[in-house]
């Protein structure tokens, strides 16, 4: 690709393409709101909802971006088209993707809580394309903000990173995303965001190309309509293109290229696409007409093919087997159940989502799913069932590699910010863990930030346990940092699981007998069937318990007998939260109703009796 782009000059000196890199919760989409409404993309009249660019159910939920997405402003003359990319590490492989498409980036950053490591991620990742960067410090508004030691650790970030000399001459832009301002200053509030935009269009360069060489558009992202079939999304580096020509599609996979013809050709304004009839060099389209087209190859000519070579994706590190729903309640509360089923939705998302794999396992009904980490195949599990499947996921896995005879596994750049309290049994926590302190940083504030490296298999369950000890006041961030020999074994749970030794349904009364034993996940009433975890076991063993016992009716009273039950809320996991909880033992049932634990072994008498289990 560098080859075509230093024989083009300016395509059109017009645009610009600039993708936004921001840490989760960060300000991103709301800053992406605030550049549509001030750009003049809505009416006066229209009504809008707010981070209009999380347009996922789970986006909106989270607060988070999971897809790269595009929605492009106007500013006087120019059109800037602007990428959300998502900010965590899981997400790498949209992430990738989208810096193929831009020619610049704006860095944004929390003005208290700085650079983060999902920040880091993605910037190493466009400093290695040789993008500029325009650093914009945001939420300067907050009482704890402290803008001048962010831009320092921006810096540090910079240099750590190898940043180029250009690439350090970068413009800095305070604002406040909520009220749409910006200023050159710190100590001065903007008024609108009209910094930020000049100088987007004074540092960020035109795109490259040469409208005479061959056409080249790299598809980077792929949309489906009910009408046109399958819509890929990618950029033009070379050439021009017009409704109606015919053009050949070359894949890094397959040797021959593959004719179409272009049947209908968009761009994009504001967060609505247009239809157009021709583009050229620089401009970022969707095109229709290409039934198979998948991201990663390349529409050219058909006389004079050029394809553009192939984005690196790096590589995954998590697996989880799914499988198909063998509980005692499968297909109750599901639409899709078959293996069929399961197979034909995982192997549509790989279409779409190029930084997972799937493996075939020892039996037909389960397949084990590769990704980058426990977020993104948990964000998957959780799509899957909101669409109505029914499946089993196991513990997740570390993916390991075998180098001259050792090996290896992935670690970790753990990030960890807590108050000054919980210091000391976080470090024991990670200790436990393999992991190794790098740095310690107290700013003074009454909370303090440390960094670990980890192995990666370290890191399953540590969430939830983190959680616990700091009483829901720790911030993690973790991120995938290269490979090292494999660090030993690493205790799983510590604690057992209570197990129900039956079905039935289960009882307050047997609940407040089993509060002492440990704590419980099900309320009363819930369902039951024999093997199914009800909730965590205080001692290491796993203990089969009834909790469908009812109170004995007699005639007899006691003066205690009419007593109120006393019951403790019980723990309700999420999604995340089971599948870090489970051991290998273990399984998680997610229906579209409901997600519940279970033992692999459902029968108590065939199942072995856990000991101190190590992975």
């Amino acid at each position: 690709m560098s080859s075509t782009r230093n024989s083009a000059s300016v395509a059109n000196p017009l645009r610009r393409n600039v993708a936004i890199i921001a840490h989760v919760d960060h300000g991103k989409t709301t800053l992406v709101d605030a550049l549509l409404h001030q750009s003049g993309a809505f009416r006066s009249n229209e009504r809008v909802a707010e981070r209009a660019m999380d347009s996922n159910e789970l986006e909106r939920e989270r607060g988070i971006t999971i897809l790269a997405k595009n929605t492009a402003v106007h500013y006087h003359d120019t059109l800037i088209n602007i990428v959300d990319t998502p900010g965590h590490a899981d997400f790498g492989g949209e992430v990738e993707r989208t810096l193929s498409m831009v020619d610049g980036v704006v860095l944004l950053v929390d003005a208290s809580e700085g650079p983060l490591p999902q920040t880091r991620f993605v910037l190493g990742k466009a400093f290695a394309r040789g993008l500029p960067p325009i650093v914009v410090i945001n939420k300067i508004d907050r009482p704890d903000a402290r803008a001048a030691e962010v831009l320092n650790e921006i810096f540090d970030l910079f240099i750590d990173l190898d940043a180029s000399e250009a690439q350090l001459d970068f413009p800095v832009i305070y604002t406040d995303a909520k009220r749409g301002t910006a200023s050159l200053d710190a100590a001065k509030p903007g008024a609108d965001l009209r910094p930020l935009f000049d100088a987007i269009v004074s540092h960020v360069p035109p795109p490259m190309g040469s409208l005479d060489a061959p056409l080249q558009i790299l598809v980077a992202n792929l949309d489906s309509s009910d009408y046109l079939g399958r819509i890929a999304i990618g950029r033009i580096f070379n050439g021009k293109v017009k409704l109606g020509d015919e053009v050949a599609v070359c894949s890094p996979s397959k040797p021959d290229a593959r004719k179409a013809k272009i049947t209908k050709m968009f761009s994009f304004d504001g967060l609505k696409r247009i239809e157009i009839d021709a583009a050229t060099a620089g401009d970022i389209i969707c095109l229709a007409g290409m039934p198979d087209i998948t991201i990663g190859e390349t529409v050219t000519e058909v006389e004079r093919q050029s394809p553009v070579p192939v984005v690196a994706i790096d590589e995954p590190t998590v697996s989880i087997v799914f499988g198909v729903n063998t509980s005692p309640m499968a297909g109750r509360e599901g639409q899709y159940v078959t293996s069929r089923q399961v197979k034909d939705r995982l192997e549509r998302e790989l279409i779409g989502n190029v930084s997972i794999r799937l493996e075939n396992t020892d039996s037909p009904e389960a397949i084990n799913v590769v990704g980058r980490g426990e977020l993104q195949l948990s964000i998957l599990i959780e799509m899957m069932r909101r669409e109505g499947f029914e499946l089993q996921a196991s513990r997740p896995q570390i993916v390991t590699k075998e180098t001259g005879g050792k090996r290896f596994e992935p670690v970790e750049d753990l990030v960890i910010d807590v108050p000054e309290d919980f210091q000391g049994v976080v470090i024991a926590q990670t200790g436990g863990r393999k992991g190794t302190m790098t740095k310690m940083v107290n700013h003074g504030s009454g909370r303090v930030r440390m960094e670990f490296r980890i192995p990666a298999r370290g890191l399953i369950g540590f969430r939830s346990q983190f959680l616990t000890d700091t009483r829901g006041t720790g911030i993690m961030n973790h991120l995938f940092a290269g490979w090292e020999p494999w660090h030993g074994a690493i205790p799983a749970r510590a604690t057992g699981a209570l197990v129900a030794d039956r079905t039935g349904v289960a009882t307050a009364y047997a609940i407040a007998n089993l509060q002492e034993r440990g704590e419980i996940f099900i309320d009363p009433g819930a369902t039951v069937y024999e093997g199914m975890i009800i909730g965590e076991n205080s001692r290491p063993s796993d203990m089969d318990v009834n909790v469908t016992k009812e109170k004995k009716q007699t005639n007899m009273r006691a003066s205690s007998a009419d007593e109120a039950i006393r019951l403790i809320p019980p723990r309700i996991l999420g999604l995340e939260q089971a599948i870090e909880f489970i051991n290998e033992d273990e399984l998680v049932e997610i229906t579209p109703k409901g997600i519940r634990l279970r033992k692999r072994i459902l029968a108590a008498n065939q199942r072995p009796k856990r000991g101190d289990r190590e992975e």
